[in-house]
């Protein structure tokens, strides 16, 4: 499994530097004021996808977080409550039902 995981992300790679050498072109953005910025499509590509991305990582991780402290909260107070398992008492052999051999 981690081979496919491998290959799968080397394949996405060679993807993306290939997008990026065939369509390395400026791209010009029109910003406040009459400025002009001209930047290269795949730096905005990658930067359009990580304005995507990283707010939705965020609340995933946090939601992550936030559930395993509950989780763990709610183990602790079990552990607290729970009421403590005696030990089993050894069988004693009792000497007047034993057979004599």
């Amino acid at each position: 499994m981690h081979f496919l995981k491998t290959l799968f992300w080397v394949i996405l790679a060679v993807i993306a530097v290939i997008f990026s050498l065939r369509n390395w072109q400026p791209v010009p953005i029109n910003l406040w004021a009459g400025l002009t910025a001209d930047v290269k499509l795949p730096l905005l590509l990658v930067i359009g996808v990580l304005i995507g991305f990283l707010p939705t990582y965020a609340v995933h991780r946090t939601k992550l977080w936030r559930l395993k402290r509950r989780i763990d909260s709610l183990e602790r107070n079990a552990q607290l409550t729970a009421s403590p398992v005696s030990a089993p008492e050894p069988i004693s052999p009792n000497p007047s039902t034993e057979s004599p051999l």
